[in-house]
């Protein structure tokens, strides 16, 4: 299939360095030859007249922010080290040595780094190292040899989709964490105190978590029962007959004992105080904005990690706090059935499309006759996703790959090349790590005439782990790959809206976010835009119709419907 518009030929492109006390600017032509080379002062070398320039630079968020305190935003940039993480693995580049050679551009310690089974979904990437280049030759080096990777690729066009929407993502993660997610204090004091009692003195606890713990002993009959350590909570459970093997709070929850219900609410109570009580509010949203540090490409399939603030855990207790200033509304949009929609799409399964067409997928299951309950269609389709095989997963997905043999086909060969140690690619050529060396020798042992049957079954375990792993791979990655267009999309319409008058309630956030619409939060599938209340119908207009392009630029004229559940509201609560 052809990608709409990622083909175009590129245009020229300012490669940006440091070289002492000086900021090297290169211009580079279409045919990667270099046409100007020019000096500035480090101090003043960004000119608001280069908003509009395409740059190329090392890292966005070593060179983005500075550039944002001027005020001005970047219209678009190529991230190297992002491209180059994505390049290097890419099963579409016919030829990745000399990107593999050039080990001073990989993330920090993850070089191929995976447990034996798989890596998870959600393992992130890491930080980038200190010693990223930033001298001019090694700049242009890099660029020289990720164009020629693309360029000698088997499908230039995604790649160059691909790599130009997670560089569009860097320059969001560094405006989102400069606006800031608008963080109403008394709101979250109030949830607080509802919740815990009164702001406790440093070092005790807040009186309803003291009351819970109190309960908690009383039932063990163990009045100095330490319950913020699970070895110990573990023996004060086994002495009562309790033989919970950790403190998951679904094991628990299977045991009847006067014990568990106090102990569930002193283990909510404790994680919201340690995750979002009064010291998290000082830290992170001591102005009136929680501003996340945001990781792009930071999960292995592509999807964004947080480096600090929990801004990927934001729990709904609390979602009441995230509230817009005075004269300004929150947007709210987040896809319905994401994963699902992006499988049918990616399989061509027009049946699978057709139960998602203008409805909940998971009732047009239901409507099809494939199973009884919209809770089963559910089951069977993230059964289907993520593997499983035993329970009322495994029980319903022969349903699915009767309905539905495209898409489930497509999961079920991800799966079996995973389980044979290949690799698997999204659907704009991300490709999953390779199997480890210490997975294929297990692999290698159980195939020996000496072989136990404890080798035989490690081996089958392991590849039954990868399996699962590069079976949601595909589904996942290029989840985040509409995403990713999606927000790039959003990013240019909002660009597009003429400022307003300044707002004087938004001073603490960055300047040139103060008059205009800007996206304040991104998590998988949702969004946020904080604007001003005379924009909330074009910005809901323009968060709809950069959906609908994003589906049209990854998968063309298929007929999948990716619907969102969109607010405009004060405040980001969920009912």
């Amino acid at each position: 299939m052809t990608i709409s518009g990622a083909a175009a030929s590129a245009p020229r492109w300012r490669l940006v360095a440091r070289e002492g006390e000086d900021v090297v600017i290169t211009t580079v032509d279409a045919d990667l030859d270099v046409t100007h080379v020019q000096r500035r002062p480090r101090e003043r070398w960004w000119d608001a007249d280069d908003a509009g320039t395409r740059w190329v630079w090392s890292e966005t968020n070593r060179w983005y922010p500075g550039i944002l305190a001027t005020p001005s935003l970047v219209a678009r940039c190529h991230d190297l080290r992002l491209a180059h993480a994505i390049l290097r693995r890419s099963a579409l580049v016919a030829d990745a040595d000399a990107l593999r050679a050039a080990t001073q551009w990989d993330v920090a310690g993850k070089e191929e780094a995976q447990p034996l089974t798989a890596p998870t979904l959600f393992d992130v990437e890491g930080t980038s190292p200190a010693g990223v280049p930033d001298d001019p030759e090694e700049v242009l080096a890099e660029f020289r040899r990720q164009q020629l990777a693309i360029r000698g690729s088997s499908n230039a066009a995604r790649l160059r989709l691909l790599v130009a929407a997670e560089s569009a993502g860097a320059l969001l993660a560094v405006e989102m964490h400069s606006a800031g997610v608008p963080w109403d204090r008394r709101t979250h004091e109030r949830i607080l105190e509802e919740t815990l009692g009164t702001r406790p003195s440093p070092g005790e606890q807040p009186e309803r978590v003291r009351e819970a713990a109190q309960r908690v002993r009383a039932a063990l009959q163990d009045p100095s029962a330490n319950l913020d350590s699970q070895p110990k909570l573990l023996r004060s459970l086994h002495r009562v007959g309790i033989s919970a093997e950790s403190t998951n709070r679904w094991e628990l929850a299977e045991y009847d004992h006067p014990a568990i219900a106090p102990l569930l609410v002193y283990k909510k109570l404790t994680r919201l105080m340690s995750a979002n009580g009064w010291g998290w509010l000082d830290e992170w949203a001591a102005d009136g904005r929680f501003r996340p540090v945001y990781v792009p490409g930071g999960v292995v399939t592509g999807r964004w990690a947080s480096s600090g603030g929990g801004a990927l855990q934001i729990p709904r207790q609390l979602r009441p706090a995230v509230r817009a200033d005075p004269g300004w509304t929150l947007v709210v949009a987040d896809v319905a059935q994401l994963e699902p929609r992006v499988l049918a799409a990616m399989a061509s399964d027009d049946a699978l499309a057709g139960a998602a067409r203008g409805q909940d997928l998971y009732e047009g299951i239901v409507n099809s006759g494939v199973v009884r309950t919209r809770q089963e269609a559910k089951i069977a389709v993230l059964g289907a996703m993520y593997g499983a095989t035993t329970g009322d997963s495994g029980r319903l997905v022969p349903a699915l790959r009767r309905a539905y043999p495209r898409a489930m086909g497509l999961v079920d060969a991800a799966a079996t090349t995973g389980e044979q140690g290949g690799v698997v690619s999204t659907w704009l050529g991300r490709t999953s790590p390779r199997a480890t060396a210490q997975w294929r020798d297990v692999q290698a042992a159980a195939a020996l005439p000496e072989a136990t049957e404890s080798d035989r079954t490690r081996a089958r375990r392991a590849a039954r782990d990868r399996g699962r792993f590069t079976r949601n791979f595909v589904v996942q990655g290029t989840a985040a790959e509409w995403a990713l267009a999606w927000l790039a999309d959003l990013r240019g319409r909002l660009a597009a809206l003429p400022p307003v008058g300044a707002n004087d309630a938004a001073r603490n956030s960055a300047a040139v976010f103060e008059r205009r619409p800007h996206l304040a939060f991104f998590l998988h599938d949702e969004i946020i835009v904080h604007t001003p209340v005379v924009y909330a119908d074009a910005v809901a207009d323009a968060v709809r119709q950069a959906a609908d392009g994003a589906a049209r630029l990854l998968f063309g004229r298929f007929p999948i419907d990716f619907p969102l559940d969109l607010r405009v509201a004060q405040d980001a609560a969920k009912s």
